[in-house]
């Protein structure tokens, strides 16, 4: 089993700038692609970016595009999404998601999941 475990969320100016860490454990990574979701209030779970742990392949949704870079720390088992420019609706839950081998933008194709890291966009 991976147990992941998101960080780095919080308040901060439209405009502004975050980097939230997913930690990952358990397994070995080598062979999963990680992914990135967020959920706002009365809203779907949405796909914002996924990358191959092993080869680096990344794949970011279209409205973050040019915004949000995911990228990823072998040493320290680490997947990181860098937010920048942020907009009010960037608001949500923003959730880690592990499973084997290629990613997908589908939710329910991820096997594991953290707890969720709260970002907040003021205007």
């Amino acid at each position: 089993q991976v147990q992941l475990v998101e960080s780095g969320g919080g308040l901060v100016q439209a405009g502004g700038s975050l980097r939230l860490s997913c930690a990952a454990s358990g397994r070995t990574l080598s062979s999963y692609a990680m992914g990135w979701f967020r959920q706002a209030p009365g809203q779907e779970r949405e796909f914002v970016a996924a990358i191959m742990w092993g080869g680096g392949i990344t794949s970011h949704a279209d409205y973050v595009k040019g915004r949000f870079t995911i990228s990823r720390d072998n040493a320290k088992n680490t997947v990181y999404l860098q937010m920048n420019t942020l907009k009010p609706e960037d608001t949500a839950v923003y959730y880690c998601a592990a499973r084997a081998y290629v990613y997908t933008q589908r939710a329910d194709e991820y096997d594991y999941w953290g707890r969720g890291t709260q970002v907040t966009v003021s205007s």
